[in-house]
Order: structure tokens, then C-alpha cells, then sequence
């Protein structure tokens, strides 16, 4: 069994009911199947009135006398009804069982097939939740080097596909190969002879069907892995649309999308004409055995008189009816080969180890006492290290500030305070606790964080806003929003806080998405806050409000701030200068302009007044 289909059945398994009713559901629809067919046999007897005259009623004798016992009480009440009521009534008699019959099977069919559909988006909506969970919780390193495209392309297409062949997968195993089992045995209850004639036709089809689908897993994974790539290239084409028409680009990005379309509509018309020539392939395969039989089977009939003309017609349709599980079965084999390759990238996501999680034994805590304490931190997001030999206390209440030229690694640090990333070598800690001993929900409920970028989300201000407290009140967030200078534009938009904002809140301007970024922070109250580049995308006018209020929100805060601009850090308690991941000065603002050193050189190249 493949690797990857056990790792289905535990999804599966979470609906025993479903998979029991329908493989028992299946299992008659198999048997009725075959019956259907059987029943023609005395419905042609009463026609060409062939049928045996049974005038005594049969005695059952034993399981093994089953079948003769069968025929004779079934003819025994056709010649019952023929001799009271006539021919007519009798072949009334044997049409209403091949109509019951096929009534039963279809019933079972749909309540198989109404399993089945509860199974499959079960399992769909199961698979779905626990890959969106893996996404959410893998750490922003695992993201780094990877496309977005090929993640979203396993959410929604890889899964939808391991929905499918998992269909396909009861059928394979159980419906249809029982209604060939069923419809063989009949075949050997009415020739034996004919029967095996039949077998020396099957591994040769059997052999022909799986040497075209040999190759049909590995061309399904280069399909999903190019579907990743171009809904990658929509992505990163819809997320920098202005930057694509500003440099007249659209016709670059026009012909990288048309390449992997093209190579995914190679792979695509391959994995399709292999999967449609499944279905002809087997039919025709099917029909030579029918023309086989024919020519053997008619031999028994006319020259062997082996053989009743009633009972080969019979036998025909049921060596027909196996064609139709038969089909089934090569074009579902063809189709679990596309669903195993698929559930193969779904489960290698799901499987990748979460390198930033809780101990055991982690702590919650849920207060900030004295300071913050990074000691002897080398680390490094590749092979050469960011940050070298770094220290720094960060006490409580005071206002620190980062700065220095981009690639200093000042941003690295904000990473490594709210664990986005872990320190390879050297400790943080809060309070004189290594915050890898601390639960991740307690020590980022101690952070509050306002980005570089302003991700806001496609919803409505309040619940953008509130992210980080969800029962807080409107008051609440109105008074978050005064606070961030934002409240003066929420109030003329037509729903105020209600009002939707757009995709990356698209409908506003740079700096009021950054003043709402602030007014998260500023409602969930923390008492640590982290400002990486916080005031970056505002206008100076905006600037000058938000720098009074962000004032007024770090007193009596513990404050890292990450900036460029004088105005944001020019009061802060103490200034620390980084190059190349080391600092190289530290004091107030003061202080360090006096000393005439790499300070005064930035403040001079970017015109700090």
C-alpha cells in the first residue's frame, strides 16, 4: 500500500459510519448488479418459453444444493402463475423482478454514493484545517525561501485532488471489484467452461491498461508543482500591480505567466489523454473478450448444445457488465496515481517540522518586572552572521532605540525578541527568563508590534483594529484610534469603524494604514512595545501628531524602536548605533552627536534636524 494512503486512513477513519454504511451499501449494489442481470434469464425462459416446468415444489437440502434450489422454486412459481393466470401474467411476473432488482440496485447505489460524498468533503474540510493550522504555526523562517503560489497550489488544488482519488480509492477496493467478483460467479454457475475461456483474456488487457499509466504520478507532480508557480506569479503580479505599471513591466510579467501556463497545458493535455484513453482503452479491450465469447460461446450453443440459447444471451450481458467496473477501475487507477502524487506535496507540508514551538514544562508569564536582557547573540539567516557578539540591556520603563545603516540587523532584533526567529548562540531573556522557556502566546501577549509594512487585512477597521483584544469595546477602539492620530479620517469614512478597508487595506492612503497599525498596538495595551520603522509611510503633518501620541504611549512603557527619523528617536532614553550587526556606539541623543562618531554621520547623511 502506498506510503501516502495511509496517511489518509486516519482522516478517514474519523467517519467509520460513512465508510461502513457505504461499503456495506456498496457490497449490494455489487450483488444486485449481478442480479439484475441473472434475471433476465427467466424473463427470456417465459418469452421463448424455454423455461423448465416445475409442477412440485422444491425441498431445500443444504447450502450446497443452493442454486439448483434457486432455479427450481423460481420455475416452480412461473409454472404456477402460467398454469392459473396464463403466460402473460407470468411474464408480468419476471419483468416485475428485474424491475425490483434494478430498483434495489440504484437505491443502494445512491445510499453508497451519499456516504461517500459525507466521506470525501469530510475529509476534504479535515485536511484542509489541519494544513491552514500547519501553515499558521510553521515559523516566518520556513517562508522565506518559499513561494506562496506552491503553498496556496497545495491548499486548494493538492487537497481538493487527495478528495477525489480517495473517491476513487473505496471504489477501486470495494463496489467495483465485487461487482466483477458477483458477476463472475454467476458466469461460473451458468458455464464454468466459458468462464475460464474468459480469464486467459484478462491479464493480457490488465498488462496493456497499466503500461500506459506508468508514468502518470510523476507528470501529476510536475502539474501541481507549475500550477504553484503560476498562481505565484498572479500573486506577486495582483500584490505589486502599481510597480508593474509604473515601469511598463506588464508585458515581462504577461510572458512569465504565458510560460507556465504553456508548460502546465503540456502536462495537463499528457496527464488528460492518458486518463481519457483509460476508459476506450478497456472497453475495446472489453468488447474483443465479448467477440471472443461470442464466437466460443456460440459454439456451445449451436454445435455442442452444451449450452442454452437463454442462458448465453444471459451470460453475454453479464460478461458485459463487468466492462463497466472494469472501465471504472482503470481510469480510477490512472486517477489515485494523479490523487498519491498529490497527496504526497500535502503531506510533505503538513510534515514539516515547527522549529519555534513551547516546551513542555514552558512558563506563562504574564507580567513584565524588571528588564530585557539580550546577551552574547550571534545568529545568522544564512551562513554569514547578522548579528555578532551582541548585548544589550533594555530596562523597564525606558525607551531604547536601533539605528543604523541598512543590513545593520536592527530589524533582526525585533525578530528575535517576539521569536519570529531563534538566537543560534546566546540567550534573551525577560526578567532573567530565557524566553524559550516561556510559552510563545504569553511572551508575544507581552509585545505589542507596529511593522515597517502596514498589514492590514481585508475587513473593516474595527476588526482590524481589535485583532489583538477581540472583546474590545467601540469605545475602546475609538480611543485607540485618537490615540494614533486616526480617528480624525475614520469618522468621515460612510461606516466609520465598520468600514470595509479592502484587500491590504487598499482603499486607504500609506499613512493611514500605518495610523491604524498603531492603533492596534496601542489597544492591546502591552507592555513592551516593539516599533520597527513605525512612522516610515507618514506624511511629515501625520508624522508630527503620531509622534506625540506614540510619546504619550511609551511613557511608562518598555520601547524598542526601529527607525531612521530623528523625530521618533531623539528623546529616547538611549540610542544604540549598529554596523554590520555590532554596535559600535550607544548613549543618549546628546551624547552621541558630541562625540562627533557614526551618529552624527547619519544624522548629517539623512538630514535629521
Amino acid at each position: 500500500m502506498d506510503e501516502n494512503f495511509k496517511k489518509i486512513i486516519p482522516f478517514a477513519l474519523n467517519y467509520k459510519r460513512d465508510v461502513t454504511l457505504n461499503i456495506i451499501f456498496n457490497v449490494l449494489y455489487a450483488l444486485f448488479s449481478t442480479l439484475l442481470m441473472v434475471s433476465l434469464m427467466p424473463t427470456l425462459d417465459v418469452i421463448f418459453d424455454k423455461g423448465e416446468k416445475v409442477q412440485t415444489k422444491p425441498i431445500y437440502t443444504g447450502i450446497e444444493n443452493i442454486k439448483d434450489y434457486g432455479v427450481d422454486y423460481l420455475n416452480y412459481i412461473i409454472t404456477s402463475v402460467s398454469d392459473e393466470h396464463g403466460k402473460q401474467n407470468a411474464l408480468l411476473l419476471v419483468i416485475g423482478i428485474v424491475l425490483i432488482t434494478a430498483l434495489l440496485k440504484n437505491l443502494f447505489n445512491y445510499l453508497a454514493s451519499r456516504h461517500v460524498t459525507a466521506l470525501r468533503n469530510g475529509v476534504l474540510r479535515d485536511l484542509r484545517q489541519k494544513l491552514y493550522k500547519k501553515i499558521i504555526h510553521l515559523p516566518i523562517s520556513y517562508y522565506s525561501d518559499k513561494r506562496k503560489g506552491d503553498v496556496m497550489a497545495r491548499m486548494l488544488g493538492d487537497v481538493a485532488e487527495v478528495q477525489n482519488s480517495f473517491f476513487q480509492i473505496l471504489e477501486l477496493i470495494v463496489r467495483e471489484p465485487l461487482t466483477i467478483i458477483f458477476s463472475i460467479v454467476a458466469m461460473l454457475a451458468i458455464s464454468a467452461e466459458l468462464t475460464l475461456f474468459v480469464f486467459l483474456f484478462i491479464p493480457i488487457s490488465g498488462f496493456i491498461i497499466s503500461r500506459i499509466g506508468k508514468s502518470l504520478k510523476s507528470k501529476s507532480q510536475r502539474a501541481q508543482q507549475e500550477s504553484g508557480i503560476f498562481i505565484s506569479t498572479l500573486d506577486e503580479t495582483l500584490g505589486g500591480l502599481k510597480v508593474v505599471k509604473g515601469f511598463n513591466a506588464e508585458n515581462i510579467f504577461i510572458l512569465k505567466f504565458n510560460e507556465s501556463i504553456n508548460r502546465l497545458l503540456k502536462l495537463s493535455n499528457s496527464i488528460s489523454n492518458k486518463n481519457n484513453l483509460a476508459s476506450p482503452m478497456s472497453e475495446f479491450l472489453g468488447i474483443v473478450t465479448i467477440g471472443t465469447l461470442l464466437w466460443y460461446g456460440g459454439k456451445l450453443v449451436l454445435i455442442d448444445q452444451t449450452l442454452s440459447s437463454t442462458a448465453f444471451i444471459t451470460y453475454i450481458a453479464l460478461a458485459y457488465t463487468i466492462l463497466t467496473p472494469a472501465k471504472a477501475i482503470s481510469k480510477a487507477s490512472y486517477q489515485v496515481k494523479s490523487g498519491l502524487a498529490a497527496a504526497e506535496r500535502v503531506f510533505f507540508l503538513l510534515e514539516q517540522e515547527n522549529t519555534i514551538t513551547n516546551k513542555t514544562d514552558a512558563v506563562v508569564k504574564t507580567s513584565f518586572e524588571d528588564k530585557i536582557a539580550i546577551e552574547n547573540i550571534n545568529f545568522r539567516y544564512a551562513e554569514e552572521n547578522v548579528l555578532k557578539n551582541f548585548s544589550l540591556e533594555i530596562p523597564k520603563g525606558k525607551t531604547v532605540a536601533l539605528v543604523g545603516q541598512s543590513g545593520s540587523g536592527k530589524s533582526t532584533i525585533a525578530n528575535l525578541l517576539t521569536r519570529f526567529y531563534d538566537v543560534q548562540e546566546g540567550t534573551v531573556k525577560i526578567d532573567g527568563i530565557d524566553i524559550k522557556d516561556m510559552t510563545l502566546e504569553s511572551l508575544r501577549d507581552l509585545m505589542g508590534l507596529v511593522t515597517q509594512d502596514s498589514i492590514l487585512f481585508n475587513d473593516t477597521i474595527k476588526n482590524n483594529i481589535r485583532l489583538g483584544k477581540e472583546d474590545a469595546t467601540d469605545e475602546e477602539i475609538i480611543a485607540a484610534l485618537k490615540v494614533a492620530n486616526a480617528y480624525e479620517f475614520v469618522k468621515d469614512l460612510p461606516n466609520g469603524i465598520e468600514t470595509n478597508i479592502g484587500d491590504a487595506g487598499g482603499k486607504l492612503s500609506g499613512g493611514q494604514k500605518q495610523r491604524l497599525s498603531i492603533a492596534r498596538a496601542v489597544l492591546k495595551n502591552p507592555p513592551i512595545m516593539i516599533l520597527d520603522e513605525a512612522t516610515s509611510a507618514l506624511d511629515t503633518e501625520s508624522e508630527k501628531f503620531v509622534q506625540v501620541a506614540l510619546e504619550n504611549m511609551m511613557q511608562n512603557r518598555t520601547s524598542i524602536v526601529i527607525a531612521h527619523r530623528l523625530s521618533t528617536i531623539q528623546k529616547a532614553d538611549k540610542i544604540v548605533v549598529m554596523h554590520k550587526g555590532e554596535i559600535v556606539e550607544q548613549g543618549t541623543h546628546d551624547e552621541l552627536l558630541a562625540l562627533n562618531g557614526t551618529y552624527s554621520k547619519l544624522v548629517m547623511m539623512q538630514s535629521f534636524e
